[in-house]
């Protein structure tokens, strides 16, 4: 749960402070492929959790990276509840499935 919590972190930090930074992208993208890579059923093939699993996942994780994502945006100036009201929650944890799911499709075309 930590690599979503970084992942949703920086997702979270992107969309409050309209701007991305290198290290950011790069947080996002390890995130991306340790997520992908701890899911992927090696021998069996497909994936350890289901498309709804990992939503539920990310949903649990949401709230723990709202914390995080307070402490580092903007210096820390605002609260959990103040940086949420700055994005769409669902529309981060929508844009985080759709970046996993890109990531499995760019693996699974690799193998």
């Amino acid at each position: 749960m930590d690599t979503l919590k970084v992942l949703l972190t920086h997702l979270i930090k992107q969309a409050v402070e309209k701007r991305s930074s290198r290290s950011w992208d790069v947080s996002i993208r390890n995130a991306l492929d340790e997520i992908v890579t701890h899911n992927k059923r090696r021998k069996a093939g497909g994936w350890y959790l289901t498309r709804e699993e990992l939503v539920e996942t990310l949903r649990e994780a949401y709230e723990l990276a709202l914390d995080r994502a307070a402490l580092e945006a903007f210096g820390g100036a605002y609260s959990a509840m103040n940086i949420r009201a700055m994005h769409d929650p669902a529309a981060l944890l929508q844009e985080a499935m759709q970046l996993i799911a890109q990531t499995q499709e760019s693996m699974r075309r690799q193998a």
